[in-house]
């Protein structure tokens, strides 16, 4: 096994990174060549209880940004690749209603942040600080921007919805707990999942096949 090229989280946390957890700074140093990170296990609550918002969640759910859902103890996979030193997720959550996959794309911007592209292709992107507190990983939002065709549109900020994740390892578990939150001005919490995992790195067979 090749060593792991450094993700945009390695890349922008610097000497920070070795304040994180050990098996949080595995997770978030990268994935070496030829190989994937696959993590596994149950998302708590996924979603939002205002069904009011569920038809507009819906179009992102195609693209495969968010789910249009409220559901408690959900089964699911990530899968992480490094490809052209970007992290790529797909993340299949085990809805009530059948399987769906997520999709993101993370690298690095030239100020030192890290950039979370949404969907496939990507429609929606998150402009992140990065920072480490009590050796687990937060993320806070700066800037929210949205693609209609060629058009990249940046949300106001006024107008721009936080998004929130941390990431913790519980050493009495043995599982990486993650929490993601979406607030919108005025509305409050439009978005959450949060669950634990267990996560390990394997041979990619996919990109073996495809070779």
């Amino acid at each position: 096994m090749t060593p792991a090229p450094q993700s945009p989280y390695d890349r922008a946390l610097g000497d920070r990174i070795d304040l994180l957890h050990p098996r949080l700074r595995a997770y978030f140093s990268g994935v070496p060549d030829g190989s994937v990170g696959v993590g596994e296990g149950v998302f708590h609550r996924v979603g939002t209880p205002r069904r009011w918002l569920w038809p507009l969640l819906r179009r992102l759910e195609h693209r495969g940004v968010v789910a249009a859902c409220w559901e408690q103890d959900v089964p699911f996979r990530v899968r992480n690749r490094m490809v052209a030193g970007r992290v790529i997720g797909e993340r299949e959550f085990r809805l009530a209603r059948g399987a769906w996959t997520m999709r993101d794309a993370v690298a690095l911007t030239r100020h030192g942040r890290v950039v979370d592209e949404l969907g496939e292709p990507g429609i929606v992107a998150a402009c992140f600080d990065v920072d480490v507190q009590d050796a687990g990983l937060l993320l806070t939002s700066r800037a929210i921007g949205i693609r209609l065709g060629r058009l990249r549109l940046r949300v106001p900020r006024p107008l721009s919805p936080v998004v929130r994740l941390s990431e913790r390892f519980d050493d009495e578990s043995g599982r990486q707990r993650v929490s993601l939150t979406v607030d919108a001005p005025l509305i409050g919490r439009v978005y959450e999942y949060r669950g634990d995992f267990e996560y390990r790195i394997e041979q990619d067979r996919l990109r073996e096949e495809a070779g």
